[in-house]
């Protein structure tokens, strides 16, 4: 089972769009096991994917927290100290130590397939395996690594609310991709490098990011001294805005921004969240949405 007390974990938006009220449910969480476990807050804000970021999508990060009242007590305090010191960018190296230790382990291979083609061959996204066996030299400009996988190896996660749960690495998740194309570390290896960099042992994400949990626990097995295999997660509930479709950036209405613009206060957004799972009752703050959902 789960230890009663963790020392980190860690808030860690992608500022591709202006944050939502399910962005507020795991924020929360994160600050309420945080609270009742005597862990710190690391703000992490993941922007290596240079191609969708906007300074205003940054800014709205810190306007949302500061607006929830939600704290944290690691990393960036505003946008100038994130620009300067904490951006992803600044610890490049450090993924490039990492993709060296699964070059080095003969863990990857270079890829040259495009997503179209992917979709082309498999309309379910699965990766064909096309360029396994394809021996492309890594150097090659323009390829992404994928890493080597298992389609039988079990991945033992310690999750908090389920003690050890093994599982396999889903189909989707097969020969994922590390390197992307641009030569910058993907979204995987960046977050599992990083946890091990802050020293985080408790991730808090939302229900459809177990597949990345699996994939990334899969992955710290092949870094020597990487210690993410000891962290606990908790996967909580989706805000649904139908009966199967997630709420997304791109959905203006349930954007922070638009909520505040429109008069809502930070209490009537958490209860606005608490209702939507089926909580009938008035919440105040981030530690009353954490009593409605942990106990």
């Amino acid at each position: 089972m789960y230890p009663s007390h963790f020392h980190k974990t860690r808030i860690a938006p992608t500022p591709s769009g202006y944050l939502h009220v399910g962005n507020v449910l795991s924020f929360a969480l994160t600050a309420a096991l945080a609270r009742t476990t005597g862990a710190t807050v690391l703000l992490r804000i993941d922007d290596l994917d240079r191609d969708r970021i906007q300074p205003a999508y940054v800014q709205d990060i810190f306007n949302t927290l500061q607006l929830m009242e939600i704290p944290w007590d690691e990393g960036a305090k505003d946008y100038g100290n994130y620009l300067h010191r904490y951006s992803q960018v600044h610890r490049l190296p450090l993924y490039q130590q990492a993709l060296q230790q699964l070059r080095d382990g003969g863990h990857v291979f270079a890829c040259d397939c495009s997503r179209a083609q992917i979709l082309r061959e498999r309309p379910d996204g699965v990766y064909p395996g096309t360029c396994i066996h394809k021996n492309i030299p890594l150097d090659t400009p323009g390829v992404s690594w994928r890493l080597h996988t298992s389609e039988t190896a079990p991945i033992r996660v310690n999750t908090f609310n389920k003690g050890i749960v093994t599982a396999t690495l889903p189909a989707l998740m097969q020969s994922f991709v590390v390197r992307k194309k641009d030569g910058y570390p993907a979204y995987q290896l960046a977050s599992v490098a990083d946890d091990d960099h802050f020293g985080v042992d408790l991730v808090v994400r939302g229900e459809d990011l177990w597949s990345s949990t699996l994939a990334q626990h899969y992955l710290a097995t092949l870094l020597p001294g990487s210690n993410f295999g000891n962290t606990v997660s908790y996967h909580h509930p989706l805000l649904l805005e139908t009966a199967d479709r997630k709420l997304s950036k791109s959905a203006g209405a349930t954007s922070v921004q638009h909520l505040h613009k429109s008069g809502k206060t930070a209490a009537d957004i958490y209860t606005m969240i608490a209702q939507a799972l089926g909580y009938d009752r008035v919440v105040r703050d981030y530690t009353g949405l954490g009593e409605l959902m942990l106990g």
